[in-house]
């Protein structure tokens, strides 16, 4: 199926810039006419995917980040975030909750955020060439209200 919209984006890998690409996302999100919780999901993902961007895959200096949403007919949404970082060597490992290789300050839950909010979340990676999170999730369409 072909998307009815679509963008991308890309940015250098600075904390300051997670916040843009929520807010970037949620924008265009928005003429799908989500609710409220809906795009606070949407957002909260999406930030999730950027900081481990920022965190991980660019540790020892910055790097791009990129970012492509498309829009269907259908209500769903399809983002994915990518980076040329370092790539992860082990997914599954990496995808359980608590599992961090940066230290005691992180938690450990960016993909489960991810993988609750979202309807769907697949992570591909090459160990020293980067990683591509593609998260999915259908826009529940409601009926206008008369009266």
């Amino acid at each position: 199926m072909k998307p009815s919209n679509e963008m991308k984006i890309s940015f250098l890998s600075r904390s300051s810039n997670e916040s843009f690409a929520r807010a970037t996302v949620a924008a265009f999100v928005a003429q799908l006419d989500p609710t409220i919780d809906e795009l606070a999901d949407i957002k909260t993902a999406v930030s999730e995917a950027v900081t481990n961007c920022i965190v991980h895959a660019y540790q020892d200096g910055l790097g791009m980040i990129y970012i492509t949403a498309k829009l269907f007919d259908n209500g769903k949404i399809v983002i994915q975030i990518r980076d040329k970082g370092c790539g992860i060597e082990d997914i599954p490992q990496a995808m359980e909750p608590l599992f961090t290789t940066a230290g005691e300050e992180r938690a450990g839950l960016g993909f489960a955020v991810m993988q609750s909010f979202m309807d769907k979340l697949k992570v591909k990676s090459q160990k020293g060439k980067g990683t591509t999170v593609t998260m999915e999730k259908t826009i529940i369409r409601r009926p206008v209200q008369n009266g």
